[in-house]
């Protein structure tokens, strides 16, 4: 079916398999972009670059998620087409590993995108070399009830022993500092994260993640032992194992809780349920360890060149394309995220505003989130674990040796 944007969009199962050999003149997309909002954003992309480049067509084979899961592996290897939405760091590493993903560093040297798309750098590089272009993420961090902190004459905290008075202020008041509903598990991998990101770093993040240290390692208990002091203090939500994250929206929304480590899709429910932008503000998490540069929590959206495809010169050309300013800017317009591209512009939405300028800055790194940079099953009993941990945090001993243990299974 070819619509008004010379486009081919083919609506795909997961067993289907797919036909993209190239010709000279065409590129062949492969995305699970089908979401209205991706699915717009993929459609102008599209649209703009055949506009830009009418030498060039483009077939776009739109998949549903889960289909996509499933078959990504199998087309990169027996018919791939010349570019792939995928995601960045560890989520990336088993296709670069295997040999289907291109090394697209000279993309990155010949466009100026170690500049201008500096803060995701680190995320999109393996083994020195750089495996794709990233073109959406989100901001994480700490949302926190503006009136509450100002009632109680509370300033923004910028580093631990300040958040560690913040909170022992906030609990004199009644008000539990911290909300979380750890029901699904991953919200307490997004504290985890931040965590360990401010006590260790990015680095030892990255490598914990990938198996390559010990659960047990006395760097990974410092981080543990740093979230003990907020949990012996009551920083969070009680029977936070019973609500899901939308559910303990409530006790913020109440201002019985007065903050939220969470990602910027909070702010649409939260704006919903009546809050108003004078009593709900954004910070950045604060700084734990001085001599750890400051990473950040963004899930990163990515497109790469598969290693077999066949169309490789457009492909390039396409990905300078996805990384200019100007896409990136309409792009994320769309999806109501943020861009990469520093030169890039977003809407005058304050927490947007403050996302870019965090994440813009970003010189310690960014992470993509416990459950994308670990594998599945390091990831569902690590967060178990955690879970487990914010409840009986006496049983911390058992619980690393526990995430050890499946270390051990799950990388060999």
């Amino acid at each position: 079916m070819v619509n008004k944007f010379k486009t081919t969009i083919a609506a795909l199962a997961a067993s289907t398999i797919l036909a993209t050999s190239a010709f000279a003149g065409e590129l062949v997309i492969n995305t699970d972009t089908s979401d209205p909002a991706p699915k717009a954003a993929f459609e102008q992309l599209i649209a703009d670059f055949e506009a830009a480049n009418p030498d060039v067509t483009v077939k776009w084979n739109l998949f549903d998620h889960e289909g996509y899961k499933t078959s990504i592996r199998n087309f990169l290897t027996a018919d791939a087409p010349d570019l792939a939405n995928w995601y960045a760091g560890n989520r990336m590493l088993p296709y670069v590993n295997a040999g289907l993903f291109e090394d697209v560093s000279d993309v990155w040297d010949e466009h100026g995108l170690r500049e201008s798309l500096g803060s995701a750098e680190g995320s999109m590089t393996i083994d020195g070399k750089i495996w794709g272009v990233p073109y959406t993420y989100y901001q994480w961090g700490v949302y926190y009830r503006k009136d509450i902190f100002e009632a109680q004459g509370i300033e923004v905290p910028t580093n631990w022993d300040e958040f560690k008075a913040a909170g022992a202020k906030l609990t004199e008041a009644g008000v539990t500092p911290i909300t979380i509903g750890t029901k699904y598990l991953w919200t307490a991998g997004g504290v985890f994260d931040y965590l360990n990101l401010r006590t260790n770093g990015y680095d030892f993040h990255m490598a914990l993640t990938k198996g390559e240290v010990e659960w047990t390692d006395p760097r990974v208990v410092d981080t543990m032992n740093n979230w003990k002091e907020l949990i012996d203090a009551g920083f969070f939500l009680e029977n936070h194992t019973s609500y899901s994250w939308q559910e303990a929206l409530a006790p913020m929304v109440a201002g019985d809780a007065a903050m939220y480590v969470m990602g910027n899709f909070a702010v649409a429910p939260l704006r919903e349920a009546g809050l108003t932008d004078d009593q709900l503000g954004f910070f950045q998490f604060p700084i734990i360890n001085p001599d750890v540069p400051l990473a950040e929590e963004a899930p990163t959206d990515t497109l790469h060149i598969p290693a077999n495809a066949t169309n490789k010169e457009d492909a390039r050309r396409f990905l300078a394309f996805l990384a200019t300013a100007e896409q990136q800017t309409k792009i994320n317009a769309t999806l109501g995220q943020l861009p990469i591209n520093n030169a890039s512009t977003v809407s005058d939405d304050k927490f947007l505003q403050a996302g870019l300028t965090m994440l813009s800055s970003t010189e310690g790194g960014i992470a993509q989130f416990f459950d994308r940079d670990a594998p599945a099953e390091m990831a569902k009993i690590g967060m178990e674990g955690f879970q487990e941990f914010m409840v009986k945090p006496d049983r911390l001993d058992a619980i690393l040796t526990r995430l050890e243990k499946t270390r051990m299974r799950v990388y060999k």
